[in-house]
């Protein structure tokens, strides 16, 4: 009776939030990747030749807050930031290879502690209010690194010990140790190349008019309305093929593809729900999708409140049927059941630490519960940002842990900074969020698990094992990758077995196109790029 208590809850909570969202449900007749197959997609008249010009607008799921490189937390503000500036290395468009940028080579010494990178000549940064679009320097790279290096909010380059100018055209970083993640540190948005003229004279006002040297200037940047960029057309690498390039906060996904639809937008951007559906069936839009390096979860804080018991954490755990949860919030195979703290597409993956996860089993979860001293409940805060997955999976948790074990879950919503804030300052309960980044396993378990990054919005929850911290450690010591990966996993049944959290997701990336947007590259982190060594996106006129 309990779980079909449970059941019924489900469904009522997911029936309002389709009430809300508009719009048909799934059909009946088959999975939404056999429907998709039906729907013979029109196309377009794609010229000979690249058409020079016009506006690509993209809607983004979240607003985004700080655009200065050490400030931001959030992939809807990396998308801008790594449009507007460069960093002195970047992934390829598979993600497979790191290949030159602004720095066009790099030696690395015997022990893996120094790096020396030779700088690009002739590449300058747009135009800004206190430098008039000058030449960057291997100066400018020291300076950007060294302040990445100790005032990032999110630690991206905490392996640094010092960068410095050692010639006319050279940079030389020297590590606080061996680190083999250095170089796709380097890859991050965090990471930009910024002129410190325009850093001082704009003060904590920087990330509102960021200058860098890449493909697209910022034109002006509206909080919760948009970012216009506009091109720079002595980029480097080409002149962009587009004019302009804006990015909306949409965050609810069926309002993104009816803009999308009505011509409002021509990207519409990490789309869920019904929306993907719409998207899908849809004979003039283009859908695409791909796993994604994603994992979205429940953190439990480590350091106050119930949570801080093992005991209250396994309750929780096994309190909340996962695989029923993610099939009520993805209803339209945007995801996958997820297990562990890294997404299966990186190499530190282990499938066989899946079983030290706690199966569904609301009678042994109350049991647990009342031998950590609650058989009664207690009451708690769940801390969410204000986007329509996040909000289904709290109304879903609220339900289970009421239902099965009368612990009441306050869900406190707020726009991303104010929730990134909340949740890196270490007085949550508990945290909702996702992250995605490389398929190097440090970005996620150094990240959210490594002592050192308590304080910091991925390991918010206070994480701390001097085992796990060594093991990290050891993982960024060792240069072969089946060494590093040895280590992560071991790493990861530690983990595991600490049951810091659930993790309930792995999200497939996917984008909705206006067909007329040419040469766009999905990839796996779900950054979004628009001018490349590989590619030049442009739209048809």
């Amino acid at each position: 009776m309990k779980k079909r208590s449970v059941a019924l809850m489900l469904a009522l909570a997911m029936a309002v939030s389709l009430t809300a969202c508009g719009g048909s449900k799934k059909s009946d007749t088959g999975s939404s990747t056999e429907a998709t197959q039906l729907v013979e997609k029109e196309t377009i008249a794609v010229p000979d030749e690249v058409t020079k010009g016009g506006t690509i607008t993209v809607s983004l799921s979240s607003s985004p807050r700080n655009l200065d490189p050490i400030l931001y937390t959030g992939s809807y503000e990396g998308q801008i930031i790594q449009n507007v500036c460069d960093r002195i290395v970047e992934y390829d468009k598979d993600l497979t290879e790191i290949v030159p940028s602004l720095a066009e080579e790099w030696t690395i010494s015997e022990d893996g502690v120094t790096y020396v990178f030779k700088i690009r000549q002739g590449v300058h940064f747009q135009k800004g209010q206190y430098q008039d679009g000058r030449e960057m320097t291997a100066e400018d790279v020291a300076y950007s690194l060294n302040r990445s290096a100790k005032e990032s909010s999110m630690n991206r380059l905490d392996m640094l010990a010092n960068a410095e100018v050692t010639g006319d055209w050279e940079v030389t970083c020297t590590l606080t140790g061996p680190n083999a993640s250095f170089l796709t540190a380097l890859t991050d948005a965090g990471n930009s190349i910024v002129p410190k003229e325009e850093v001082e004279g704009w003060g904590d006002e920087f990330g509102a008019h960021l200058v860098g040297t890449g493909p697209f200037a910022m034109e002006s940047f509206k909080l919760d309305q948009e970012a216009v960029l506009v091109k720079n057309p002595d980029y480097f690498v080409a002149e962009p093929n587009l004019d302009k390039l804006v990015f909306k906060p949409i965050t609810d996904s069926n309002q993104a593809v009816n803009a999308l639809k009505t011509g409002e937008i021509d990207i519409a951007s990490s789309i869920t729900g019904e929306s993907v559906e719409a998207a899908r069936q849809d004979s003039k839009l283009q859908v695409l999708e791909m796993p994604g390096l994603h994992v979205a979860y429940i953190y439990f804080n480590q350091v106050n409140g119930p949570t801080k018991d093992k005991k209250v954490r396994e309750a929780l755990i096994k309190a909340i049927n996962v695989e029923e949860m993610t099939a009520s919030i993805y209803q339209y195979g945007e995801a996958t059941p997820a297990k562990l703290a890294l997404p299966p597409n990186s190499w530190g993956y282990d499938a066989s630490l899946e079983s030290l996860v706690p199966d569904y089993d609301p009678e042994g979860a109350k049991q647990l519960l009342a031998e950590a001293g609650y058989p009664d409940g207690f009451t708690c805060d769940l801390y969410i940002s204000n986007t329509a997955l996040r909000e289904k999976m709290a109304t879903l948790v609220q339900a289970y842990l009421k239902t099965n074990l009368n612990v009441t879950v306050n869900i406190k919503k707020s726009e991303w900074g104010t929730f990134s804030e909340a949740a890196s300052s270490g007085s949550a309960d508990m945290y909702g969020m996702s992250w995605t980044w490389y398929p190097d396993p440090y970005f996620f378990l150094n990240k959210l698990f490594s002592s050192s990054e308590i304080g910091a919005l991925g390991n918010g929850q206070g994480f701390s094992n001097a085992e796990v911290d060594d093991l990290l450690s050891k993982g960024l010591q060792a240069t072969d990758q089946n060494e590093r990966a040895d280590y992560y996993k071991q790493a990861l049944k530690i983990i595991t077995e600490e049951l810091p959290g659930i993790y309930y997701a792995n999200e497939k990336v996917i984008h909705a196109l206006n067909p007329a947007v040419q040469e766009f590259n999905q990839r796996a982190d779900n950054q979004m790029f628009f001018v490349t060594p590989e590619f030049n996106v442009w739209k048809v006129q």
